[in-house]
């Protein structure tokens, strides 16, 4: 089976970390199929490159910036036939339906969306949000969609109608596990991993590492991630007089991650809103309970007994939540926190999950075709 894929979001030279659940879906899917990447770069992630293999996908890069009609159009052209001989086509966030909405691939389509707006239209800006009802027509289009959890399923399954969505959740892979830490030291060791983007709210991390140091806690963030709020960040913390409390590496590789994590006793991501959140799923697989914000799709995966869910920015209860899952936790081990999720977001799972998409695809073409010929 043949399956080209079409994402805008994609590593890079420039942006390496830019898409990297997409390109852990590519390599799922390619134990299943074989896979063809088309990358509609944008501007602002385009390094240059036009065709190069991807841990042994092949990848097409166009350039394509979503506010440019006349990119849009190119593009459309191109993906045309970049698509030719494919048995399925598979796009991947919202700014790929742009183009294939005005050349419709002629193979099955299957569309996955990751796109926040749809579960939090706020985040937008104005003109954004005006716009919003009739960009979301164009997800109508594809044949099949995914939805990475039923929290974002739900609006995408109002904006399709009678078209079928599923949920297939991104690839969080189990890994070695590092024994947790025997605490002798007294200290309260927390972890995040996230852009310093109001979104994922660093203002109110900081602001609950004062209230927690306030209330005798020895504790220290380590957040990997950076953002146009590092300076409001570095700031407050002088300010709070927590800036000894708080360290901001920057964006950390994978394996920099993994070794973030043994060295964490509680994951904290104190998010205004997210979907799948893999930076909380990957604590969980590593061994470490979390601490997060409710608005999204993490409670779909979080276990009362390794995680607490708070639903406002609010300091004081992110603290006493820290301060009670660490107590409640301690004595639990890495494999027991790690089994609440197990195998379920492995690339196993997930790329058998994509194959089962790709065969109902195949299967529902085929039964059109033979009602057609009645």
């Amino acid at each position: 089976m043949r399956a080209t894929l079409v994402t805008t979001w994609f590593p890079t030279a420039i942006a390496p970390s830019r898409g990297s659940f997409v390109a852990r879906d590519a390599l799922a899917i390619a134990e299943h199929a074989e896979v063809r990447l088309v990358h509609l770069v944008p501007p602002a992630d385009d390094d240059g490159t036009r065709r190069l293999v991807h841990e042994g996908i092949d990848v097409l890069r166009v350039p394509m910036d979503p506010r440019r009609p006349d990119q849009i159009l190119r593009a459309s052209r191109t993906l045309a036939a970049a698509m030719a001989d494919a048995d399925v086509v598979h796009s991947m966030a919202f700014s790929t339906l742009l183009p294939l909405a005005l050349r419709r691939p002629r193979a099955p389509w299957l569309h996955t969306e990751h796109w926040s707006a749809l579960t939090t239209p706020g985040t937008l800006s104005a003109p954004a949000r005006l716009a919003l009802p009739a960009l979301t027509r164009l997800l109508a289009g594809p044949d099949r969609a995914t939805a990475v959890c039923e929290y974002l399923a739900e609006p995408l399954r109002r904006a399709r109608g009678h078209r079928p969505t599923d949920v297939v959740p991104c690839v969080v892979d189990p890994g070695p596990l590092v024994p947790r830490r025997a605490r002798s030291d007294r200290t309260l060791r927390l972890v995040s991993t996230g852009g310093l983007i109001d979104r994922k709210d660093p203002l109110t991390a900081v602001r609950t590492l004062a209230v927690l140091a306030a209330r005798g806690v020895d504790v220290h963030l380590e957040w990997l991630g950076e953002g146009p709020l590092r300076e409001r960040t570095l700031t407050l913390a002088r300010e709070l007089q927590v800036a000894h409390r708080l360290s901001l590496p920057g964006t950390a590789s994978p394996e920099g991650v993994r070794e973030a994590l043994g060295r964490a006793d509680v994951f904290f991501g104190p998010t205004r809103a997210d979907n799948f959140f893999v930076s909380a799923a990957e604590a969980i697989v590593a061994g470490r309970p979390v601490v997060l914000g409710a608005t999204g799709g993490q409670g779909e995966y979080v276990e009362e007994s390794v995680g607490a869910l708070i639903d406002a920015q609010d300091p004081e209860r992110y603290a006493t939540a820290i301060t009670d899952l660490d107590a409640r936790t301690r004595e639990l081990s890495s494999e027991q926190i790690a089994a609440t999720i197990g195998e379920r977001f492995s690339s196993r799972a997930v790329g058998a999950a994509y194959a089962a998409q790709y065969t109902r695809l195949l299967d529902e073409a085929e039964g059109e075709r033979a009602e057609g010929e009645r």
